[in-house]
């Protein structure tokens, strides 16, 4: 199976062998039942395969693991019950107190926000290299790089070959956050990431009905972070949860197809509105990082789009936010239904007001995540919404 359309409805499922069910089943225990003491042992051990726990394996999560690992092109992924549970487990599961974690931003708030107080709680310094670029901000106390593929909430890229070769080059480990884009249009182990992450509730789910996280990558590195974040933490993803991205990803390359069409198209609109000072999407030529995207992604630029109102601040956005009819405002993404919110005082509020000043999250800025209405509709809406508000004509 080499198509991604083909192996998102097939990779790691198939009819059940017990009943020839066609939908894998939610396998809804706490434990399981390994028959002798001796069988036990070795499947404690890891000498024999076998479930004893479902918070260390589950066949349902197994199923949805394979499927991942199979998207990213890895050799094993591990699940975890939010994308900020993953997180932490990466952290916790391959750093020590005295390590470095140096990141490229602007990231998610709620990441950010993680390094620095979790991680720094626990003796890892989180350091920033925005300013001074990768290989300046690496020390011999670096042990870890840190990157999205698309930056939240400025869609801004890093050449994911060139970090992955500096990471390489110093010999520590990379983390690609691949939520924005999905396996559908980056696969960061490609380009030489050790490992990726994404927050699973987002596109992968695809229908804001489950929470949960995935890392994927090598053997040895998914097997630590899996008995730091699932062993000794506790943040496994129930079999419900696991049933219904299974369900997701089965049209998550169809969907992606429709974000990506929908998202352009709103973009092109809000780039021609005189409300509007700047529109931040890599599929505008008027992007500065407009090839970079369009050799880096594959079947599109994505579903997010983020504009900044050419006046009024907090106000203005309230003002075009409270009147969208379309578009709901909450903070999560990927849904199949349009999202929209002000990252200053929700996403990002988790940083101070100097990190959002430094990665351009004023308070004229809104993040809007397209969904898969038509087009047509999307861009009334969000036209009623700026000249209701007295933007049509400044």
């Amino acid at each position: 199976m080499s198509h991604l359309r083909t192996r998102a409805v097939h990779a790691g499922q198939g009819p059940d062998p017990a009943h020839g069910a066609l939908a894998t089943p939610v396998h809804q225990t706490s434990a399981f039942g390994y028959g002798t003491l001796e069988h036990g042992a070795a499947i404690f051990s890891g000498d024999a395969p076998g479930y004893r726990y479902s918070r260390f394996g589950n066949p349902t999560v197994q199923a949805l693991e394979t499927k991942m690992a199979d998207l990213e092109g890895a050799p094993a992924a591990v699940a975890f019950g939010s994308g900020t549970a993953a997180t932490a487990s990466i952290l916790l599961g391959l750093l020590k107190p005295g390590d470095e974690l140096v990141f490229l931003g602007p990231l998610y708030g709620g990441t950010e926000s993680l390094f620095r107080s979790l991680g720094e709680r626990f003796g890892i310094r989180a350091v920033d290299a925005s300013l001074r670029g990768l290989p300046d901000s690496l020390t011999p106390a670096t042990r870890m790089v840190w990157v999205e593929t698309l930056t939240n909430p400025g869609l801004r890229l890093h050449d994911l070959s060139a970090v992955a070769a500096v990471a390489r080059s110093r010999g520590v480990v990379s983390v690609a956050d691949n939520t924005f884009c999905t396996p559908c249009l980056t696969r960061p182990l490609e380009h030489g990431f050790d490992l990726v992450m994404h927050s699973m509730t987002k596109y992968l789910g695809g229908h804001g009905d489950a929470t949960g996280g995935v890392v994927a990558g090598s053997a040895a590195l998914v097997a630590a972070i899996r008995s730091t974040g699932l062993g000794q933490v506790g943040g496994n993803l129930s079999p419900q949860e696991a049933f219904l991205f299974l369900r997701g990803i089965k049209t998550l390359p169809l969907r992606m197809a429709a974000h990506c069409e929908g998202a352009l198209a709103v973009a092109q609109f809000l780039s021609t509105h005189p409300a509007v000072a700047v529109t931040h999407y890599p599929g505008l030529a008027s992007h500065p990082q407009n090839a970079l995207a369009t050799r880096q992604m594959q079947g599109g630029y994505g579903g997010m789009v983020s504009f900044e109102l050419a006046h009024g601040g907090r106000a203005g956005a309230a003002a075009v936010l409270d009147r969208l009819q379309l578009f709901t405002q909450a903070v999560s993404l990927g849904d199949v239904n349009s999202l929209a919110c002000h990252p200053a005082s929700t996403t990002h509020s988790f940083i101070t007001p100097q990190a959002r000043a430094q990665n351009g999250i004023r308070e004229g800025l809104i993040r809007l995540s397209v969904g898969i209405e038509h087009p047509h509709d999307l861009i009334a809406d969000l036209a009623g919404a700026l000249d209701a508000a007295g933007h049509a004509g400044t």
